[in-house]
């Protein structure tokens, strides 16, 4: 039986027509920043580090109706006002506040920012203050009110804002809370830096008061000579109309919006599909009301037949590695499309045409940039490890993360899979919050391939059993397995066998081993290029006895800091598995990946 799954590189799911309206009301979400007139607030903002958070509460651990979010300034030498953000320290937006001062490397807790900043008001105008993410509990205020608060560290946010600016001296301020919490999405356990912060930017969008705020355009699931999807206005009447270019394709018409603002179309049309050989991308103009909204969009396929992966009806193998949002070179987060660049490079060099962005949605720019580069995408929210299964406020924040995901960027082509969790223990309630996700998820985007990385397998008889009960749930099976390393001798790892109890495509989803790159030795010592490189050596050659094996996205392109990671000569505060160090320098193994990788053809 073949799933199949067709996307466009802008928006959602294929749903039925009769379902299609309760889709479009239920998962808005503003769309193409990028491509709007805005108004960037990147650069300097000052702050106060807050631990005891008496910028929040009183001494009676009361909320305070005239906090720091007030600003409050002295207007006679007398007054007694114990905070002062024009005096205190400054760091920059986006960025985090571990590797931007010293003092904070390892904290965890409240930090305050403010900005102020001027707005050119247009009448009849809609404004919105827009968040790309900001680490993980944050409440923002405008002009001394409250506009909303959101919690996640790593997908956007936004609040309509409208009315509410001044053309001179706006002040925003934001809490911004790190604190690990067990029933939070990650919980208190993590193997990554908990870094705190406004950790991408922030911008005022500006558009006309009837404008689009949502769309998809996408292959027809039934007639791939077809191109069909939405859009939705916001603030509109029965006389708007909406059109749609597409001048490589011949496309241009114009549709009437109905009584829900929303334009539902098809069109006839024979795209070029997106690859990872020719990644190529359609110019689109949106247009509502003389206002136009430039993009790309790529079409293309993807589904499963058994335990293969078809890229447009080819069968594919995914030669991936696993990234982290870390920044190369001064590490800390990815802040710009440069660093973003330098990682996805790095990963094509390798001979990648597939990354695994682990363990939580990264930047924007890293997606937007891996479609450009004819990178397939794994994108992945941070139900990680020991989450609180049973704790029904955990769901909720996790489902929600999941949302913010695939609405960000469910009009990417290059992304293929949805990733729910990673590492999680086997169990009844774990069982049912994961099926409850690919659930969602299928809800939201049945364009794409659900997946989530398993470690949970049985060994007997010197054969690794994949068995674990989510697998029935999910259309491609990720395993994480370390031989060589947690468990066994590098030599040891070459004649394992491998046997699946699902009919499903398995990517190898993590595998490796730790070395401080320059450090030299033979192949038994641990730490050293040496070692790595023979599990590497190993591990591939048992990877090659895997039948149903679809993919590889090792364990990770570059170093990246831990805070489990504690022996100081060598680790340093790093996670050492990278094939690459955070200096850029390439270790042994990293040819040893790249030799294997050109030996595959697709």
């Amino acid at each position: 039986m073949i799933k199949k799954y067709l996307f466009t590189f802008f928006l959602v799911a294929v749903i039925s027509s009769s379902l299609q309206g309760s889709q479009i009301t239920n998962d808005l979400f503003l769309q193409n920043i990028q491509n709007r007139d805005s108004q960037t607030l990147d650069g300097l903002w000052s702050i106060i580090i807050d631990p005891l958070e008496n910028g929040y509460y009183n001494h009676r651990y009361q909320p305070k109706e005239d906090g720091y979010f007030i600003d409050r300034q002295m207007k006679h030498p007398s007054d007694l006002i114990e905070y002062n953000f024009d005096s205190d320290y400054q760091i920059m937006v986006p960025g985090d506040w571990n590797t931007q001062m010293e003092k904070l490397y390892y904290y965890e807790g409240t930090i305050w920012y403010k900005r102020n900043f001027n707005h050119h008001l247009v009448n009849g105008e809609n404004t919105y203050l827009y968040f790309g993410a900001v680490n993980y509990h944050s409440i923002v205020y405008l002009n001394g009110e409250k506009i909303g608060e959101h919690i996640g560290g790593y997908t956007p946010f936004y609040f309509d804002v409208t009315g509410k600016l001044k053309e001179k001296d706006n002040l925003i301020v934001v809490k911004v809370d790190n604190k690990r919490l067990r029933e939070a999405v990650p919980t208190v356990n993590t193997d990554w830096w908990n870094y705190g912060g406004i950790t991408r930017s922030v911008s005022i969008i500006n558009v006309p008061k009837t404008h689009i705020y949502d769309y998809k355009i996408q292959l027809d699931n039934n007639d791939l000579q077809k191109i069909t999807g939405w859009i939705k206005l916001k603030n509109s009447n029965l006389k708007d109309e909406v059109s749609i270019k597409i001048p490589e394709l011949n496309i241009d018409e114009t549709y009437q919006a109905d009584h829900r603002g929303i334009v539902e179309f098809e069109i006839k049309a024979n795209p070029e599909y997106w690859s990872t050989k020719n990644p190529k991308l359609y110019d689109v103009i949106l247009s509502s009301n003389n206002n136009p909204i430039n993009d790309q969009i790529g079409f293309r396929t993807i589904e499963t037949k058994g335990a293969k992966i078809l890229l447009n009806g080819e069968e594919i193998f995914l030669k991936g590695i696993s990234i982290h949002e870390e920044s190369p070179f001064k590490t800390g987060r990815v802040t710009s499309k440069e660093e973003a660049q330098i990682l996805l490079q790095w990963a094509l060099d390798l001979g990648s045409n597939f990354v695994r962005l682990a363990h939580y949605p990264h930047n924007e720019y890293m997606v937007r940039e891996a479609e450009k580069m004819g990178l397939l995408v794994w994108s992945e929210i941070p139900v990680y490890w020991t989450v609180l299964f049973e704790n029904a406020d955990t769901y909720i924040n996790a489902e929600r993360q999941l949302n913010e995901m695939i609405a960000r960027d469910k009009n990417r082509a290059a992304v293929v899979l949805w990733s729910i969790a990673n590492e999680t223990p086997e169990g009844e309630a774990r069982l049912n919050f994961l099926k409850k996700l690919a659930s969602k998820a299928r809800e939201m985007d049945n364009t794409r391939l659900i997946t989530a990385a398993l470690d949970t397998q049985t060994r007997r008889e010197g054969v690794n059993h994949i068995e674990d009960p989510f697998g029935e749930f999910v259309d491609v099976i990720g395993i994480n397995s370390y031989c060589g390393w947690y468990g066994g001798t590098p030599t040891s790892c070459s004649k394992i066998k491998w046997e699946s109890e699902y009919n499903k495509p398995v990517i190898m989803s993590e595998f490796g081993a730790g070395a401080l790159q320059g450090n030299h030795g033979n192949d038994i010592d641990r730490w050293t290029e040496e070692y790595q490189d023979a599990v590497y050596i190993n591990n591939i050659e048992m990877l090659k006895n895997i039948e149903f094996l679809a993919g590889t996205s090792p364990w990770i392109l570059m170093d990246f800091r831990s805070p489990r990671r504690h022996l100081r000569k060598i680790q340093a505060d790093f996670n050492r598995k990278g094939l690459i160090s955070e200096q850029g320098v390439r270790k042994k193994a990293f040819f040893t990946l790249m030799e294997y990788y050109k030996t595959i053809e697709n």
